[in-house]
């Protein structure tokens, strides 16, 4: 059973807690497909994220230093975008910004149709919880606690009965190909592993977005290589994702790649 089955769509994740059909190449093929022949119609839905004019200024009490500047953005539905810069680019503010993690001093973001800056803290926590999925280079994941119990916490936050969110998180780990290794904790798992059981705890709570900052950053290259397919995978079953590096090569995996330097975005080449 191919990777891609295993996964599932987003619209069927809410109805089918199981793994997908059997199939392979064909199946990639067809959800390749499925996610071109869409891609005309997401264009006129209103896009994930929109950024209009934002900036972000850090006032130390006696300098003020602009970390983005009048930034323009869209990323449509189903998009896989890469963000890539340098150090002291102006990625990681970007990042906060774009998982509410932080406010623009001016402009406005609108995230799956809400505008960022009507919400309260409160708020920002819920879209946090419930339309964004995070997934970080250093896994992020709690310690002594086991893969099914890691992947279903976010649900925990929202609410959900414990036999349903572990029933979620168990779909979720399967459709990653971690079905043996529900019961494992994150000093049992290879470090590939471990960015899995984190991806998987994106997808749980079925979010508009996954953000992923430098998700391969501490992986060797073959763990690196499967994680990055992985998101390709996602892509072609209609997800959409963000992608924050340093790496060209990581960028390459996305079909759209922005550049960020002294805190302003150009658009680059479609990889």
């Amino acid at each position: 059973m191919s990777l891609l089955d295993r996964i599932g769509k987003r619209s069927a994740s809410s109805d089918d807690d199981g793994p997908g059909d059997a199939g392979s190449t064909e199946t990639s093929s067809a959800a390749g497909s499925a996610a071109s022949a869409a891609g005309s119609a997401r264009r006129s839905l209103p896009p994930i994220i929109q950024l209009d004019s934002v900036s972000r200024i850090y006032d130390t009490g006696r300098i003020q230093v602009p970390a983005l500047q009048n930034v323009n953005l869209r990323v449509e539905d189903g998009e896989f975008m890469a963000i890539i810069g340098p150090s002291g680019s102006g990625k990681s503010t970007m990042m906060n910004i774009l998982g509410c993690l932080d406010r623009p001093t001016s402009g406005r973001y609108i995230l799956d149709g809400q505008p960022v800056d009507e919400l309260d803290n409160d708020g920002l926590a819920y879209v946090r919880g419930h339309s964004i999925g995070f997934v970080f280079q250093s896994y992020n994941l709690l310690p002594r606690t086991t893969a099914l119990e890691n992947v279903a916490a976010p649900l925990l936050y929202q609410g959900v009965p414990r036999k349903e969110r572990l029933a979620r998180a168990q779909a979720a780990l399967e459709r990653l190909g971690l079905g043996e290794r529900l019961n494992h904790e994150p000093s049992e798992l290879s470090g590939g592993q471990q960015q899995r059981v984190g991806i998987a705890r994106a997808l749980v709570t079925d979010p508009a977005l996954i953000l992923a900052d430098e998700p391969t950053g501490n992986l060797d290259s073959h763990s690196g290589t499967e994680v990055l397919k992985l998101f390709r995978d996602l892509h072609a079953l209609g997800r959409t994702i963000v992608l924050i590096t340093h790496d060209p090569e990581v960028a390459e995996s996305a079909d759209r790649v922005v550049h960020i330097r002294d805190g302003e975005l150009t658009e680059g080449a479609a990889a």
